[in-house]
């Protein structure tokens, strides 16, 4: 956090990081929902929040008036020696067509179903490996102690990065991530060190070709030619932070609300073929990702005057709590049977991972859930949650038995 003014009117002066919103954000949602559904701000260089299902919708299918060049809100809109559009910084995601067509294509085969189901075991040994380490304990932090290790273990596996630097992703996690209010002259250089890491996994993957993501994309031929390094750089770390600090949070918000809902927890416990709906309804209810656009020229869009370069903040997890596109929007439904959210996000960037994510996020559930039936939250101590675009606890202090 930094010393800035709090917010008093989020219509006209939304802030994703200040305390209200990264305490609870959902009535500040409601409320904006209720009477401005597209709020402004002038912060970050001024932007807007979406916060319906069909006006969030809208825009994430439309690439005519937006541009994904750019798509975590920071001080920093034009960084120095970043790819320019189509590509962006951490194609696909920062790509706009047609050539994001080319650079999703090259990474769907290694998130299809097969691959990604064959990692069950991996995941399963990881889980157990961690609760391993909490055996004898009353107390335990499962945000700390359990959720913020299942992810860098799978992402590393699957890129072929040593597993021990899990420390060094979740810090670059936090610098990407959550430390966007600061300056980019103190932002910036705090970047080279993650830079520096992806050069030297590149180089040492050269030199000592093997059979995981990282040698796919160095290898893999597009129309008769290797990728450009900066593209398969930007595709690494796009996997790694993507991959880490969204399925981090999702797992991390899923055991919070079984911590705090002990009945939703006894039935996961004695039904635990509820555990795909429930799977469905964590990431509806607790969705852990909003994603940023720029406007690419003046106009007038959903009532609003927008201008070239404004931030547009895509609310997909307040479009999931949409009542005019939920019934009981508002409410946790454990066996919720239509569920067609938008936790991966719409349009042409919906995620690519999201068969890996429902896997991590079912398999630590079913895990922790198996080692400990019956758990609560410690209230001598506090939780904490993750500011800016990524939402899930950091802390989570439980009471297991």
């Amino acid at each position: 956090m930094t010393d800035k003014e709090p917010v008093v009117d989020f219509a006209t002066d939304w802030d994703h990081t200040d305390p209200q919103w990264v305490s609870n954000p959902y009535p500040i949602w409601e409320d904006l929902r209720a009477r401005c559904p597209v709020a402004h701000t002038e912060r970050y260089g001024g932007g807007w929040f979406p916060t319906t299902h069909e006006v969030v919708s809208a825009i994430a299918n439309d690439t005519e008036h937006f541009t994904s060049r750019q798509v975590v809100v920071s001080k920093n809109k034009f960084p120095e020696n970043a790819p320019p559009a189509p590509m962006g910084a951490a194609p696909p995601i920062t790509s706009d067509p047609p050539f994001h067509q080319v650079a999703r294509r090259l990474l769907l085969p290694a998130f299809a179903p097969g691959p990604v189901h064959a990692l069950e075991p991996q995941i399963r040994a990881l889980c157990r490996e961690h609760l391993d380490n909490l055996e004898g304990r009353e107390l335990i932090d499962a945000g700390v102690e359990y959720a913020q290790f299942i992810p860098p273990g799978v992402i590393s596996h699957m890129l072929g990065f040593p597993p021990e630097d899990g420390d060094r992703f979740r810090d670059f996690v936090h610098i990407v991530l959550d430390l966007i209010d600061l300056d980019p002259e103190v932002r910036g250089p705090m970047l080279l060190p993650m830079a520096e890491y992806f050069t030297e996994q590149i180089e040492d993957h050269i030199a000592n070709p093997r059979d995981d993501l990282t040698s796919y994309l160095l290898n893999v031929d597009v129309n008769g030619q290797k990728l450009a390094p900066e593209h398969v750089r930007g595709s690494m770390v796009l996997i790694l932070i993507a991959g880490i600090d969204t399925t981090w949070s999702a797992i991390g918000s899923s055991l919070w609300h079984l911590a705090t809902h002990p009945d939703d927890l006894a039935r996961l416990v004695n039904e635990p073929d509820l555990m795909a709906l429930a799977v469905e309804e964590f990431l509806r209810f607790y969705a852990p990702v909003t994603m940023a656009r720029l406007v690419k020229e003046d106009m007038d869009y959903a009532g609003c005057p927008m201008k070239k370069d404004d931030w547009i903040l895509l609310g997909f997890p307040a479009a999931n709590r949409d009542p005019a596109a939920f019934k009981d929007a508002d409410k946790f439904i454990i066996d919720r049977a239509v569920n067609r959210h938008a936790a991966f996000g719409l349009g042409i960037h919906r995620c690519a991972g999201s068969n890996l994510a429902r896997l991590e996020l079912r398999v630590a559930l079913e895990e922790f859930i198996k080692r400990y039936p019956t758990f609560e939250i410690d209230e001598s101590n506090d939780v904490t949650w993750a500011q800016g675009q990524v939402r899930g606890p950091r802390r989570i202090p439980m009471r297991v038995c």
